[in-house]
């Protein structure tokens, strides 16, 4: 590349979006080669052979598409409203999206981490993250919803997160932005960063039954941004690797003031060592914190959020052993750990060189204090006394690396635009391959286990120019799937994905498809408003609040028409799903509800709180697909006048009454 090119592709990398077009690789054109479309073709009626979970960026959600295939299955909202599955507007999954500020009902989900046992994948749940308000969230694979929302305290962002331990000791979170703790000596100046903000790694336990999370402690760290990590797994089990960057602690203009050192760090936690610490009472507590917990209980179909207000933080600078940094040029992004976990990689955004360092070689070099200093009152290692070695002009702008298991590495490149594979004990590259514009994360299916399953890499896309139909200003965010059995890379696919797709991590299908609930037995519904039966179907007032106990089966509710209602009068509508068939869902709308619809599970009770703003008729309907007769399931609801003598009265299949008023 001319000296000019490089200069202009260094400016895009700083942000000037313009000029991608320069960097983009020479022969896109003849980049998919014969055969690329039998690869990735499935058969009508076949399964995929990969979960694909991806996250949807500033949508909030994560979404699930097949793999080899591109196809898109679900959508499953997390931090954001979605009116297509009632989340957050059901009375039901109103207290997920509740945080320590109220209700929050977006987030920016950055990252997606499958639950391992012994360093695989085990296809119980998967944990995200909200960038925004700091929150780690699970979904249970068998039902592919949300159970548990976990806020973080004494955080400014959530970015390096939930990357979790070899057996799903801890969920991890870094904070993106380092700000003063919680409290209220955090009413500060800005200008005062040096000295008065911290970062805060938050690790989080998960219940080996039942996943749920709980704070086991925190770790105050010196004020730098923490931008992405790594759990260490077979010889590193037992420590996690943070990138950081701003080690000049800058507070403004950070396109240039956070870009000035040669070298930031790789922050090396011993999370061993903070157990030890912790047994022996040396961490502090905290109580001037606050925050959400929420959980969803799929037997009662409800979900409570709870407000805590005690955390335990472990001071990385008081407390000897804890952690190490690690010297890595210059503004990292991505930093991953081998199969093996003994080389770590760490990618500078602004660095021509890819540096990897050696688990064994920084546990030699903490032995014999071979430190340059420290910093902020952490050791800094040396960098040559860890470092295994550099891969040289590998390509500009290296992002993030997964690994084949079969020795080798590949790793994305956001201003070159092309992933790049080499061998990690040699360092030299074996094949590159152009990925049309700008590309972030990279996965292989298990690449960050210890046994990848080297078949497929997917590259997610930042900018896709011309790879589309266009559609206004705004194009589509794209996923490029490249077959890797061979020497060569070769691309088979290209799909497009909802939001901004960031991380993405894939897993055989028969380890989940399997496990998957079809239905929720009546007789194990907890719900308190639940209707067993039609018969059991009503209609009860208790002051202003009206309580309608309602069935839905193909296909009508029962009732179906009600009367009494009055202005003022706040309504909930209980609706129990009696169906018992697999993939029968049943929606529930009312015409002028100012939230949304319901969809309703076989065996499932949501409820919709409705306020009618004006007397008359008001149609209610089924909003999914069930039956020839869906546009008949439907009913109606008479709103009064507020004191009027008009009774409750409810019923299916027969008139009511003549109104007597």
């Amino acid at each position: 590349m001319k000296p000019k090119q490089f200069l202009l592709c260094i400016i895009a990398l700083l942000g000037v979006a313009t000029i991608f077009e320069g960097c983009k690789p020479k022969g896109t054109g003849s980049a998919v080669s014969a055969g690329a479309a039998e690869k990735s073709y499935v058969a009508p009626g076949q399964y995929d052979e990969f979960y694909n979970f991806v996250s949807g960026g500033f949508s909030g959600q994560l979404s699930v598409y097949g793999l080899p295939s591109g196809r898109l299955f679900r959508v499953i909202p997390v931090f954001s409203l979605d009116p297509e599955k009632g989340w957050g507007f059901s009375e039901e999954t109103k207290p997920m999206l509740e945080t320590s500020h109220g209700t929050v009902p977006w987030d920016d989900l950055h990252h997606v981490q499958l639950s391992k046992t012994d360093g695989d994948y085990d296809g119980r749940w998967v944990f995200v993250n909200g960038n925004n308000t700091p929150r780690i969230a699970r979904i249970d694979l068998t039902t592919f919803r949300t159970v548990e929302i976990l806020e973080l305290p004494n955080s400014g962002g959530n970015h390096s997160s939930p990357f979790i331990t070899e057996n799903t000791e801890y969920v991890v979170a870094g904070t993106r932005f380092s700000v003063p703790m919680d409290g209220e000596g955090s009413d500060i100046a800005i200008n005062t960063y040096k000295k008065n903000f911290r970062g805060t790694l938050s690790f989080v336990s998960v219940n080996k039954e039942n996943g749920y999370m709980d704070i086991a402690f925190q770790i105050e760290t010196p004020g730098v941004n923490f931008d992405l990590s790594r759990a260490g797994k077979g010889v590193s089990h037992g420590w996690f690797f943070f990138s950081t960057y701003n080690t000049e602690q800058a507070n403004t203009l950070l396109e240039v003031n956070a870009s000035k050192n040669d070298k930031d760090f790789v922050l090396a936690v011993n999370w061993k060592k903070a157990e030890e610490y912790l047994k022996a009472g040396k961490g502090k507590k905290v109580s001037n914190v606050k925050y959400a917990h929420n959980i969803y209980d799929e037997a009662s179909h409800t979900s409570t959020s709870t407000i805590k207000n005690e955390v335990i933080v472990l001071n990385s600078a008081e407390l000897e052993g804890l952690c190490y940094f690690i010297p890595c040029p210059k503004s990292p992004h991505g930093v991953d750990v081998d199969p093996t976990g003994e080389y770590i990689v760490s990618s500078g955004k602004l660095a021509a060189l890819i540096p990897v360092f050696s688990f064994s070689k920084m546990q030699k070099a903490i032995e014999s204090k071979s430190f340059e200093g420290e910093f902020a009152g952490i050791p800094v290692i040396k960098y040559e006394a860890a470092l295994h070695g550099e891969v040289e002009k590998p390509g500009l702008g290296p992002l993030h690396t997964e690994f084949d298991g079969k020795g080798n590495a590949i790793t994305s490149f956001f201003v070159s635009s092309e992933l790049v594979k080499w061998n990690i004990k040699d360092l030299k590259i074996l094949d590159r391959v152009p990925t049309f514009y700008s590309v972030g994360h990279l996965m292989i299916p298990g690449g960050d286990t210890k046994n990848p399953d080297a078949k497929y890499v997917v590259a997610y896309n930042k900018i896709t120019k011309d790879r589309f139909l266009p559609t206004g200003p705004e194009l589509a965010h794209s996923a490029q799937l490249y077959d890797i059995t061979g020497d060569k890379m070769q691309l088979i696919l290209d799909f497009p994905t909802i939001g901004e797709p960031h991380y993405a991590q894939a897993i055989r299908a028969e380890k989940i498809k399997d496990k998957s609930v079809k239905i929720f037995k009546l007789e194990e519904n907890k719900h308190p408003y639940f209707t067993n039966g039609e018969s059991a179907a009503k209609v009860e007032r208790k002051g202003n609040k009206v309580h309608v106990y309602l069935t839905t089966i193909r296909s009508h509710f029962t009732p179906d028409n009600i009367e009494g209602i009055q202005m003022g009068d706040e309504v909930y509508f209980h609706v129990t799903n009696i169906e018992q068939d697999w993939d029968m869902p049943h929606g529930f709308a009312i015409k002028g509800a100012n939230n949304g619809e319901l969809l309703v599970m076989p065996g499932e009770t949501q409820t919709l709180k409705w306020v009618p703003d004006r007397i008359g008729i008001f149609p209610m309907y089924c909003t999914d697909f069930c039956s020839a007769l869906h546009q008949e399931m439907s009913g109606y609801v008479r709103v009064s006048p507020k004191g009027s003598k008009v009774p409750i009265t409810f019923s299916v299949g027969t008139n009511q009454p003549a109104d007597t008023q």
